[in-house]
Order: C-alpha cells, then structure tokens, then sequence
C-alpha cells in the first residue's frame, strides 16, 4: 500500500478493512499504511458504509466527502477524500486514530 497521495478533486488514500471485527478502529502505521477495523460484516455494502463513517469521523469530514474509488469486494481499498489534500490527511491521520467508544 502506499501513502495518501494528492488527486485533483482532493487526495487518494489506500487502506486495508477488516470487518466482522470487535471494535470500530482507524490506526495510521509507522509504515504510512492505513488499516481499519469495523464490526459490521462484508456484506450488501454494510462493511464499506462502515468504513466511510468511521474514516470521515477520524479525518473530521463529511462521509460524502469519501468515495470508495476501487476495492469495493476486497479489504484493500482506495478511497477518494474529497478536499484534503495528502499531507493533511497524514497529519489528521497521524495525530490520532480513532475508537468508537460505542464499540472499543
């Protein structure tokens, strides 16, 4: 995977999803990969609306802001985010993951 990388509507940012999971979670790694976890299963999209909602919470956008560009039957996705560019997504990113307190 590769580090959020600047598009001309905002910027592309690759991520690894793993749903059916404990706890809703957006963790930056040292390695600049984005992984998150969700609880809802992969399922007639429920997994990946769970992604977009968590994802815009921890980035502090709108979920209509995020499109999921390619990845929509596979846990590697890229996502489209809509009027940041890759250095702040980075940094919101890098200054904190985010749990949802409903779930972990």
């Amino acid at each position: 995977m590769n580090p959020p990388a600047d598009h001309s509507e905002g910027c592309v940012l690759e991520l690894k999803v793993h749903a059916g999971a404990r706890r809703n979670e957006v963790r930056w790694e040292s390695d600049e990969r984005v992984k998150v976890w969700v609880t809802q299963a992969p399922e007639k999209g429920k997994a990946n609306q769970a992604v977009l909602e968590i994802l815009a919470k921890s980035l502090g956008v709108r979920p209509s802001q995020l499109e999921i560009v390619s990845g929509q039957t596979s846990p590697h996705k890229r996502i489209l985010v809509r009027g940041l560019n890759a250095r702040e997504v980075a940094q919101r990113l890098k200054a904190g993951a985010h749990t949802d307190p409903k779930t972990g």
